[in-house]
């Protein structure tokens, strides 16, 4: 883009209150123009909306059909890593935390802009620190249920007929890769990642 040229942004997001701030913040940048034309959002650079249309916009319905033209930056309040995985996997272009301030939502704007990508430096640290742990063998994702569960480990020994010395390995393991310093710690982690659902993670907190 010529640095001449404005940022051309459409703001569609489903809060109404978060709309009306994101446009009220672009709207006082020189170097970026907000579109009302929510119709189609044609001719516009970079496009600023919810997870859910966010992701429904650049992943077609049929999965198929070209790419669109516009760059997406979703602005959400949610931040556990599948959410993130899955949006960017879909196409989103950027991922903005509502917690954000306006400098970093127009750092944003401004690097799509430009035809590259942008991550929530929050999240992105989470996600670098996910790529450089080891994935989960089947046996500990098996362990992880049983823990977010509430289970000790006897239980979990029992349950997956292996012995305690066993578990307390697996334990470990999960430990190691998850950067857990506890089994609470563990499923927290575990639930952020989206290895573990939210019920689970409850019954274990309250065990």
């Amino acid at each position: 883009m010529n640095r001449d040229e404005k940022i051309r942004v459409l703001v569609i997001h489903e809060d109404a209150i978060v709309n009306a701030g994101l446009v009220a913040l672009l709207r006082g940048c020189a170097d970026i123009e907000v579109n009302l034309d929510e119709a189609t959002g044609d001719g516009v650079d970079v496009i600023l909306a919810d997870y859910r249309q966010g992701v429904a916009r650049v992943r077609p319905a049929d999965g198929h059909g070209p790419a669109p033209v516009a760059r997406m930056l979703v602005v959400t309040q949610l931040e556990r890593e599948w959410e993130l995985r899955t949006a960017m996997t879909a196409g989103v272009h950027g991922y903005l935390l509502q917690s954000c301030d306006a400098e970093q939502l127009l750092t944003a704007v401004r690097t799509l802009g430009r035809g590259l990508r942008y991550i929530s430096p929050e999240l992105s640290r989470c996600v670098a620190d996910s790529f450089s742990r080891v994935g989960l063998t089947g046996r500990e994702s098996d362990v992880l249920q049983l823990l977010a569960e509430g289970c000790c480990n006897k239980s979990i020994a029992r349950q997956l007929g292996i012995g305690v010395g066993t578990v307390k390995t697996h334990v470990k393991g999960l430990f190691d890769k998850l950067g857990a310093t506890a089994r609470t710690h563990a499923v927290v982690l575990a639930t952020r990642r989206g290895l573990v659902g939210e019920a689970r993670r409850d019954a274990a907190m309250a065990a």
